[in-house]
């Protein structure tokens, strides 16, 4: 009887530990319905814009279906910077995760099969993730430090690695492996032509919505569905289970969760292992699905871009999703049509620092207002003035994306209250 009220006292208190974020400043956290708002507002901008500049492109089937696979990665990234952080430990080595798992997915990928070379990324990933947990739970080591070390080392290790495997295999270098066999595809019959048909009329909204769908439903990987589902099954796993609120009472108060009988290092380290996993997997998708083959240095700051849209995402898996689907978009778009479609955005971001300049009058912050307007004015004549944007604007789309949104949002953000504070075993005794 003791026992049942002592679990019950401690699991409320836990509770309330790990679920006291927003007194300390910080945006709540995003609803399913607030998700859909936001996609259908963004949509509907979207469609005008298409309207106006002519660049049909850009919400198409095949835009929408390569947007999808290009924020795959940085998404599995994002959701293994998310379980690491909820439970207190900065991952910056993602990147370097990422780099281990299209190894590992292409070495064993070519070899045995793209299945086998997707559980292999994801061992890959949770070896470096292992490392990193090893580092800096028990040893104490600053995670920055210890997060750029690993990245180092990713580097290296599988450099050192392609020169006695790739190089000496068929269709192989010392710089990229043999082709690996793709994942099967699904498409669904009807419903895809369906989308098709009506995405090429360049309807308002309504063939903007087709593009989406469309994309959604033709040439689907396997992967890219198990992947999608990852992010419901973190929400769900991290935020309605004991195991979730334990984990992340680690990243709160790990003093207070260790007094109540949490093992903080236990659950740190599946946290962090489960992080690497996630950040291989996605580096396996790299290498299987996207290009199908392994090539040296082809995650190309994805880890980083990851961790961008996850602290956009407010640590929280919703919000992670939107920030890989809008960087993985504004990838997508110098690959299709590139300096039209990057023009098309100009105008885009022009009238949303528009709506932005509405927002912070009635706010009443005046001199945030003017620096928005004459930012949305300058734009305004750059894309009424030309017809395209130069070529490294359009390479360089990506990084200037992230770069707005963390600032944009930075200031109402608020991340777990232990996040890359030092711990050790035995404070809370």
């Amino acid at each position: 009887m003791t026992t049942s009220t002592g679990t019950s006292s401690s699991t409320s208190t836990v509770s309330a530990t790990s679920g006291a974020p927003r007194k300390g400043g910080g945006r709540p956290a995003l609803s399913l319905p607030v998700i859909l708002l936001i996609v259908a507002a963004g949509l509907a901008l979207v469609s005008l814009v298409r309207l106006i500049s002519g660049a049909d492109d850009i919400t198409s089937v095949g835009q929408v279906a390569g947007a999808l696979e290009l924020a795959i990665p940085i998404g599995l990234a994002g959701l293994g910077g998310l379980w690491a952080e909820r439970a207190g430990v900065v991952n910056i080595g993602l990147e370097g995760m990422m780099v281990l798992g299209t190894w590992f997915g292409a070495w064993a990928g070519y070899q045995w099969g793209p299945w086998t070379g997707v559980l292999l990324g994801i061992a890959g990933g949770a070896i470096g993730g292992l490392l990193h947990a090893v580092v800096t739970v028990s040893f104490g080591v600053n995670h920055i430090v210890s997060g750029v070390a690993i990245n180092i080392l990713a580097v290296g290790v599988t450099r050192y690695l392609s020169r006695f495997t790739f190089d000496t295999a068929d269709g192989g270098s010392s710089k990229q492996s043999p082709r690996v066999d793709a994942l099967p595809r699904i498409t669904v019959p009807g419903l895809s032509d369906w989308m098709q048909d009506l995405q090429a009329r360049h309807w308002f909204l309504v063939s903007d919505l087709a593009g989406l769908v469309g994309g959604l439903v033709t040439g689907l990987s396997l992967l890219t569905v198990l992947a999608l589902l990852l992010i419901p099954g973190t929400w769900w796993l991290l935020w309605r289970t004991a195991f979730g609120l334990r984990l992340r009472s680690c990243g709160e108060n790990p003093v207070a969760a260790e007094s109540l009988g949490v093992n903080v290092y236990t659950y740190k380290y599946i946290a962090v292992a489960v992080s690497g996993a996630l950040a291989g997997l996605g580096g396996a998708f790299l290498v299987i699905v996207s290009t199908g083959i392994y090539q040296e240095g082809q995650t190309g700051g994805r880890g980083y871009i990851g961790l961008a849209a996850m602290i956009f995402g407010n640590w929280m898996p919703g919000g992670m999703a939107l920030g890989a689907g809008l960087f993985g978009f504004t990838d997508s778009l110098k690959l299709r049509g590139g300096a039209e479609n990057v023009h098309a955005m100009l105008l885009l971001l022009a009238i949303l620092l528009v709506l932005v300049v509405g927002w912070q009058l009635y706010k009443k912050k005046y001199l945030q207002a003017v620096i928005s307007a004459a930012v949305a004015a300058l734009l305004f004549v750059w894309y009424g003035l030309t017809d395209q944007v130069p070529s490294q604007f359009v390479d360089s789309a990506p990084y200037v994306t992230t770069l707005l949104v963390l600032a944009l949002s930075a200031q109402r953000l608020r991340m777990p209250k232990a996040d890359g504070l030092p711990y050790r075993k035995g404070q809370g005794k």
